[in-house]
């Protein structure tokens, strides 16, 4: 069994954008620039941005922090986004997800320019993701991509069961596994909580991508041996053995299930440092204008 550390391969990466970085402003006089909007006092999202923002100075990019409290106005968060679209000095922009029921995800995310969109969540870059098109793909399933490139993770022939269908990993992940690249050529099956005999499906998996938000729900009688396990829930459970009372756990049950394993990522350590530096290889792409719409 080999770990899968997000943490070692984060910092590979972030030196290389932060070489990339210096040489961008030494071309056009200024940094690369991310635009963060945080909604409200969520403690989960806190800590994202908190880490988004540090990642940023990693990698000598500039970064900008707006925060709005949760009674803030649907009209006044989304001029809020049209006033940072026309910005020509802010090169991506993220709403860091969830946001207060009274505000519609949806208006926020078709608001977000295309280009800006480095989340990779408007309907444009999803479509062209989807037929094969230069587009900003979605942090999480980039990061993951990244992951198998880095560890030389076979995928071409593989058997690939997602389980998961959220618009932010399942369903990208199960369409750049499709794919045919490299990470990709591989037959994809896309599980759900509405799948029947789950396990009879896992069994056949020689990669399994696990993105259904339970805690330990993957077990070691539902993978076979040598398959490459990608852990990408984080759930708080209750803890009396930790300070704070909480423990971070993934949707897979590591300690039965990485015996068995060819490649595994652990929880924490693992997918959610490569969501961050994907974010800002995204925003890196668009100071480049590297993608054309």
């Amino acid at each position: 069994m080999q770990l899968i550390d997000g943490k070692l391969k984060k910092e590979e990466i972030i030196k290389e954008i932060s070489a990339e970085a210096i040489e961008f402003k030494n071309k056009f006089g200024r940094s690369p620039h991310l635009a963060a909007i945080l909604v409200g006092n969520d403690g989960a999202s806190e800590t994202y941005v908190a880490h988004k923002v540090k990642a940023c100075e990693q990698a000598n990019f500039d970064s900008t922090l707006i925060r709005y409290d949760e009674n803030i106005s649907e009209e006044e968060l989304l001029n809020k986004i049209k006033e940072i679209n026309n910005n020509s000095n802010i090169d991506g922009l993220i709403v860091q997800l969830p946001i207060p029921k009274h505000i519609s995800e949806q208006k926020v995310i078709e608001t977000i320019d295309p280009k800006k969109d480095v989340d990779g969540f408007h309907p444009t870059n999803v479509g062209r993701m989807l037929i094969g098109l230069p587009s900003y793909i979605s942090a999480t399933p980039a990061g993951i991509m990244e992951l198998f490139k880095r560890y030389k993770i076979e995928t071409s022939g593989k058997h690939c069961v997602v389980i998961g269908r959220s618009n932010i990993v399942g369903k990208p992940m199960s369409v750049l596994m499709g794919q045919k690249t490299y990470p990709g050529d591989s037959t994809v099956t896309l599980c759900h909580s509405r799948t029947k005999d789950i396990k009879s499906i896992t069994l056949q998996a020689d990669i399994l991508i696990v993105a259904l938000g339970q805690a330990e729900f993957l077990t070691a009688d539902m993978v076979k041996e040598g398959t490459v396990v990608i852990d990408v829930g984080i759930t708080r459970v209750k803890s009396d053995k930790t300070k704070s009372g909480w423990k971070l756990k993934g949707d897979v049950k590591f300690d039965e299930v990485a015996s068995k394993c060819s490649f595994i990522t652990p929880v924490p350590g693992g997918v959610g440092p490569m969501t961050i530096v994907s974010l800002l290889k995204n925003t890196l792409l668009a100071a480049k204008k590297e993608i054309y719409f």
